[in-house]
């Protein structure tokens, strides 16, 4: 075989193989994709599980006699929902509740005690800054710490549903919880598009 004969052939080999390459590397990049929106899906179901923990604790008051109890809780400020109104804004929620009589944690696994809170009650809070979802607390002297929670949030949006049907008793308040996150897609472009999480939640102590 002379050297023209073997260029020839190794360019018959590359033409051969190059779709192959091509389409290999495709499903590397659509099991990127996919690997990343997975745990995205995953990190989402997490927070939104965070957001609904404290709107279920919202207005709770541990049993004691009313003499020692000193917090006042005003059921207005028990759960506080700022909604935006702009198209692209996001929605922010404060969640405030006494402590129970078992092991209780914040939004960041810290566990609740007397110092973490103020007047008495525990104090939650999510909203959304430079594409990061939120978590506001306080810390052992009782002050206002925020910790991100996740990247790649472009809204939180909260709504809280006026008929939740049968599955909410009258008495409790409903919201719909929806986070916004950037996804990759599974093409060849490697662009990004929107995607949305929801949940819905319901308070048990509020009235």
């Amino acid at each position: 075989m002379n050297l023209l004969e073997c260029l020839i052939g190794i360019a018959l080999s590359v033409l051969l193989l190059n779709p192959l390459l091509q389409v290999s590397a495709n499903l590397i990049k659509q099991q990127i994709a996919y690997e990343k929106n997975h745990m995205m899906a995953l990190e989402a179901d997490r927070a939104l599980e965070l957001i609904g923990r404290a709107i279920r604790m919202a207005g709770y008051q541990h049993a004691q006699p009313a003499q020692e109890n000193s917090s006042n809780q005003d059921s207005r400020k028990a759960l506080e929902l700022h909604q935006t109104a702009t198209q692209n804004g996001s929605d922010s929620i404060v969640v405030r509740h006494e402590l129970s009589s078992g092991a209780d944690f914040d939004c960041i696994g810290n566990v609740l005690t007397k110092e973490r809170t103020k007047q008495g009650l525990v104090h939650q809070g999510f909203f959304v800054n430079k594409q990061s979802l939120i978590c506001q607390s306080l810390d052992k002297q009782g002050r206002l710490q925020n910790t991100t929670l996740l990247s790649g949030v472009h809204a939180l949006r909260i709504r809280e549903l006026s008929d939740s049907g049968s599955q909410v008793q009258s008495w409790q308040r409903a919201y719909r919880v929806r986070l916004e996150m950037a996804s990759e897609t599974s093409g060849v472009d490697e662009s990004k598009t929107s995607r949305g999480f929801e949940r819905i939640f319901s308070t048990r102590n509020l009235r």
